[in-house]
């Protein structure tokens, strides 16, 4: 494969520079920049030349040898300092070495699945790492990255493995005595993978709110203090307010973290009748947010009717604390009073949503493993049949392998790839 080299740390002016170099040629590179071969493990601090011999930086030179590597190749890393025109001086003179070319978005992470040092879904998990904004994201991702789904995957598929056999034997002896029945141990197999895969396929829905963020919508009639109410939460004018009523048309959001989660505010219109188009379509936009939002604060009166329906879970309180006389039950954004509250109701009841996450955490996953529990379904049908339908059983299963197989990159993802390694850095 080619060499490429990249810068793996952010762009911009900094303390130290990470300049990354894999493939074959990666040691020899790094050797011609610093004037002296390089040994294949080691680290040592070398003043970096270009092809002219005019002094580039002194840099602290990391070598780490094939297999033994992030991408399984040999590997130079170069810690330079971290001006612009500094790392600009050595990536100029990098791009000068024959054989030696610039890496392609996600092109060292693409290289360490392809020589096995991860699997697919621990590419996921480096992306998410990469991503996470907040403790369950990055306590999330790890898990992932770690190789907790590829290892419950190669469970679930060496379980199948072994019915798939326990039918295939029978199918291959079908014209002699078999001593047992292997239906009951295929059943019991079946069973046991089913179990798991619902219970873990359930709990995608949540994993991927962890991942992307919960959205909880804060409505109410006009002029009930929603906006001043999602000012106060953010801790800054993110919405207009004044004492007219309908003055937010649109879903304002705002993004933040409540006890660790990714979770985005939602501003929405008043509900209320009203002649106005622009407004009237506001009112449209919200009640559909509203539906499709994770939690929903109610901010109303106790006789208000409810354009939205409340679900089990959500939150209802009165507005305008500061005017009350009576204040159980009341918030008031203006004065902060309850905020802290709300905070920790919100807080709570997506924390205990949190619970039911499995470790699979995108669709992909979730299809993935629907699609095997439909062969594990198919399977167990035919078996009922007896030996005269087990070669079709035995497919089926073969099926439902294939399908975990997806999950982890063995198979049939080639037309993920690109788009996966697109969301990549050049270094990374």
């Amino acid at each position: 494969m080619d060499t490429i080299f990249a810068l793996a740390s952010a762009q911009g002016k900094a303390g130290v520079a990470v300049i990354r170099i894999s493939g074959p040629g990666a040691h020899g590179a790094a050797a011609k920049l610093c004037g002296a071969p390089l040994p294949g493990r080691d680290m040592s601090l070398r003043v970096l030349r270009n092809s002219a011999g005019e002094r580039l930086d002194q840099a602290l030179i990391l070598t780490f040898s094939a297999p033994a590597s992030f991408t399984g190749e040999d590997i130079a890393e170069l810690q330079v300092h971290g001006s612009t025109a500094g790392v600009m001086a050595v990536l100029d003179a990098l791009s000068g070495l024959e054989g030696v070319r610039l890496a392609d978005p996600g092109e060292f992470t693409r290289r360490a699945m392809e020589n096995g040092k991860m699997d697919l879904a621990q590419v996921e998990g480096l992306a998410d790492l990469i991503d996470a904004e907040t403790e369950a994201q990055r306590r999330q991702a790890d898990t992932l990255l770690t190789g907790a789904l590829g290892k419950t995957v190669e469970k679930w598929r060496k379980n199948l493995i072994r019915a798939s056999a326990l039918i295939e034997a029978t199918i291959d002896f079908a014209d002699e005595d078999v001593p047992f029945d292997v239906t009951p141990e295929v059943t019991g197999l079946l069973d046991t993978v089913r179990s798991e895969l619902e219970r873990e396929t359930a709990g995608v829905i949540i994993a991927e709110r962890i991942r992307s963020g919960f959205e909880v919508a804060i409505i109410g009639a006009p002029n009930v203090g929603k906006s001043t109410l999602l000012n106060a939460l953010a801790g800054r004018d993110a919405a207009i307010t004044s004492e007219f009523a309908g003055t937010t048309r649109d879903v304002i959001e705002v993004r933040m973290d409540l006890a660790g989660l990714p979770v985005t505010l939602l501003d929405t219109a008043g509900l209320r009748e009203t002649s106005d188009v622009v407004e009237g379509k506001g009112i449209a936009l919200a009640i559909l947010r509203a539906e499709s939002a994770d939690l929903r604060v109610f901010l109303a009166e106790e006789g208000d009717i409810l354009t939205v329906a409340p679900r089990v879970g959500d939150i209802r309180v009165l507005p305008k604390r500061d005017l009350r006389s009576d204040k159980t039950g009341a918030i008031s954004g203006l004065t902060g009073a309850g905020v802290d509250e709300l905070v920790l109701r919100i807080s709570r009841e997506l924390t205990k949503r949190s619970t039911g996450a499995g470790i699979a955490t995108r669709e992909r996953h979730r299809a993935a493993m629907e699609l095997a529990l439909e062969g594990l379904e198919a399977a167990r049908k035919r078996l009922l049949y007896g030996p005269d339908q087990y070669d079709i059983a035995a497919e089926e299963l073969r099926m439902a392998i294939r399908a975990l197989e997806s999950l982890v990159g063995r198979v049939d993802v080639e037309n993920l790839l690109d788009e996966i390694f697109a969301s990549f850095c050049l270094g990374k």
